[in-house]
């Protein structure tokens, strides 16, 4: 293999990174990152699909609204997106795949990189690095606090190496560029559009996480915990709270009644569980019973049983809480994702081979997630035909942790997981 030199420096990856930070744009929003990647992947000599092609529409989950979608769309264009791009892209059909048929015979690899951001005001601190560098995100009230940037930069950093030594490749390659992993909403409608089918290969990872060393990688992750998002409203009636306050009927009040039961819900003895009321919003002033409230909330467990544990327990809640309240309720599902793990043949392949990579010298074989992701949609779908999977972690120091205001990693990680990514395709055969 010819070294990276020959392709993006680092210098270069971290000019993308920053510029992705700069522009975040969260999960069904990504449409200055998607055309800018589409761009970047036709320019390379790619077979680019975007939009409908690449989400099934009806498999997305927690799409915002169509007001919200067109105001996005519209600022991705006031930050230079290109309209040939966003038009394919309307109504929140982000994401690129780019594909690269060798004609030669070999295995099918697909590599994912998700792109989408957090909704989180970043840190003002004069010692968060974005800050520093001028690269802060300018969108309000969205952050790159995952690394999702950092691996959107590693990706366009990996197709280039892969085009440019397209000649010495086998089968055929696809790099997914996924939008909306936070919450687990995307993932699903590529499987569903058929973009792992005939895979033999799929590898993915994430920068830092559980591993806080530069040059440290992970082989292979296990312990995905399956997750249910979910949004819930209570609809109640208003009236004054000091003339007639037996009118009302305060949504308010089974909101929070329902937040509290959900905490309570028995642990298991079977695994680990988890749950989170993460947003709660409710009422229009201290005078007035609130008439409506609405929740954020989600379930995890080390299991699809289990999480289905969580979730049915949830609804049992809600439904009944909102009954003694004599509250109107809905709930939705807003994003899912099941367990899996990576291959213990193929992580102790990784393990083994990236040794002889000269800017990895701390290697473990295996972790326990202990989170959630939807990129287990793509790893069980490539499992049920046959192939292998392994999610990786790419070693950085953090000032903060992951989903934080002033989170950030060192920079030079991106090469490192350029290298890794690369010589895996190259291992494949």
């Amino acid at each position: 293999m010819t070294s990276m030199s020959d392709n993006f420096n680092l210098e270069e990856l971290i000019k993308l990174r920053r510029d992705f930070h700069k522009h975040a744009e969260s999960g069904w929003f990504e449409y200055r990152t998607s055309t800018k990647i589409a761009e970047m992947l036709t320019d390379f000599g790619y077979e680019v699909y975007v939009g409908k092609d690449v989400c099934k529409s009806t498999s997305r989950m927690g799409v915002p609204s169509n007001e919200q979608l067109i105001q996005q769309e519209k600022r991705a264009i006031d930050q230079g997106a290109n309209y040939k791009w966003i038009k394919k892209m309307q109504g929140g059909h982000t994401g690129v795949i780019g594909v690269l048929r060798t004609n030669k015979s070999g295995p099918v690899i697909a590599l994912r990189f998700d792109i989408d951001s957090l909704d989180i005001k970043e840190s003002d601190s004069v010692e968060h690095a974005p800050n520093k560098y001028n690269f802060t995100s300018i969108n309000e009230g969205m952050m790159h606090a995952c690394g999702h940037d950092g691996h959107t930069a590693i990706g366009l950093g990996v197709a280039r190496y892969l085009m440019n030594h397209h000649n010495v490749l086998k089968g055929e390659i696809r790099l997914i560029f996924q939008p909306a992993e936070e919450g687990c909403r995307g993932a699903k409608s590529i499987v569903d559009n058929g973009w792992l089918d005939g895979v033999d290969y799929v590898y993915s990872g994430h920068i830092a996480f559980q591993i806080f060393e530069l040059s440290e990688v992970v082989a292979g992750m296990k312990g995905f915990m399956a997750t249910t998002k979910m949004n819930v409203k209570f609809k109640g009636r208003s009236s004054h709270a000091g003339n007639n306050p037996e009118k009302g009927k305060n949504a308010l009040l089974a909101a929070s009644a329902t937040s509290l039961h959900l905490h309570a819900i028995p642990r298991n003895s079977q695994g680990n569980t988890r749950i989170n009321v993460g947003k709660l919003n409710a009422g229009t002033g201290r005078n007035i019973i609130p008439n409506h409230a609405s929740m954020s909330l989600e379930t995890r467990g080390s299991t699809k049983e289990l999480n289905n544990y969580m979730t049915e327990n949830a609804i049992r809640i809600i439904e009944n809480i909102a009954k003694v309240y004599d509250v109107e309720f809905e709930w939705e599902i807003v994003g899912r994702a099941g367990d899996e793990k990576s291959d213990i043949s193929l992580t102790k392949f990784i393990a083994e081979n990236i040794k002889t990579l000269d800017d990895v010298r701390l290697i473990v074989e295996h972790k326990n997630l202990g989170a959630s992701e939807d990129i287990v949609y793509m790893m069980e779908k490539v499992h049920q035909q046959g192939g292998k999977a392994s999610y990786m972690l790419f070693g950085s120091p953090i000032p903060a942790g992951h989903h934080q205001p002033n989170f950030d990693f060192d920079e030079r990680v991106l090469e490192i997981g350029v290298n890794v990514l690369v010589f895996l395709v190259f291992s494949s055969y």
